[in-house]
């Protein structure tokens, strides 16, 4: 029998992936999508003509409830959210209402409509900030240091909490930093990648970069989709956490970027103290030992080739255009 998934969030990186997973699993896919003046479907463009796009927004309970009955999914994976923890300090508000309140929507939509339903929430590495042990595990202490991670911690307890209060099949993955071709432009690693090839191809002179010296846990979008899928898959409903157990800096992820095209990154960036934020996050690395345990899930993606894959796919947007 074919199962039914509904992926909010799938124009994203995590979502684009996952919808290729899930299309491949022979999974009958559903897209929340944002009405937009200009529809952002780049990442999905590919694969659009086989999957169902539904109308919704994590502001409206309207919608939620509407398309939890339209679809009827036997999984949400609840991937939408404002996602950038820069963005999370200039709107704060209004990442409460999308990150926090946006998954409780979520969760009550799934409850009134359609309780059997598997709910997988995109939880963050950032909701333990100032981390107090290292690394960090299932059962590490949150200690968050943005809005974003606030939100997140929020959204976390919720999930929980309908699964304990409800008997909902309801499962957290804690993922790291995971990284892509299809990471958005305005995240450290591709702003590096597409300055690099910009760079190399004379289009722009130098990079600007906050701290360098911040580390944290990179895999691969790729790999991590398939550890929402596993967590959705097991028997019973828990919280995993998803990494590599490798920590690198910017600085690191910079240097590798550069050599790709045969330069030397301090010859480029400049550090711009505008790009520090109010509270750092400086290391993060995490513990995936239940989930490969468990679940049988392990990164299959190196730190150094997500660095040569992300460079190598902006070298040949760039060489494109021209």
């Amino acid at each position: 029998m074919t199962k039914t998934a509904l992926i909010t969030g799938i124009t994203g990186q995590d979502g684009s992936y996952l919808a290729e997973l899930l299309l491949e699993q022979k999974y009958d896919v559903y897209g929340l999508v944002r009405r937009l003046s200009t529809p952002n479907t780049t990442n999905i463009t590919h694969i659009v003509d086989n999957i169902h796009l539904v109308e919704g927004d994590l502001m409206d309970q309207s919608s939620l409830d509407t398309a939890i009955q339209q679809c009827r999914p036997d999984e949400v994976y609840n991937l939408a959210a404002q996602s950038f923890v820069a963005t999370s300090w200039q709107q704060p508000v209004l990442t409460g209402e999308v990150d926090a309140l946006g998954a409780l929507r979520v969760l009550e939509a799934i409850r009134r409509n359609k309780k059997d339903c598997r709910y997988y929430q995109a939880s963050s590495s950032e909701m333990f900030g100032k981390v107090q042990e290292t690394p960090q595990n299932e059962k590490t202490p949150f200690y968050p240091r943005s809005p974003y991670g606030v939100a997140k911690v929020y959204a976390y307890w919720a999930t929980i909490n309908y699964r304990e209060s409800y008997e909902m099949f309801c499962a957290n993955g804690i993922l790291f930093n995971h990284e892509s071709p299809r990471r958005g432009i305005e995240f450290v690693t591709r702003k590096i990648t597409d300055a690099v090839a910009r760079i190399d191809a004379g289009l722009q002179k130098d990079l600007r970069l906050g701290n360098l010296d911040a580390e944290r846990d990179w895999g691969y979008a790729g790999d991590y989709v398939k550890a929402m899928w596993k967590m959705l898959q097991h028997d019973s409903s828990d919280d995993f956490v998803i990494a590599t157990g490798e920590a690198h800096s910017v600085r690191e992820f910079v240097d590798l970027a550069f050599k790709e095209v045969g330069l030397d990154y301090e010859d480029y960036v400049l550090v711009d103290p505008k790009f520090f934020r109010p509270a750092e996050v400086n290391f993060l690395m995490g513990d995936s030992s239940k989930a490969r345990n468990i679940l049988g899930w392990q990164p299959e993606v190196k730190f150094e080739d997500l660095v040569k894959m992300m460079m190598k796919a902006d070298i040949e947007r760039y060489a494109r255009k021209r």
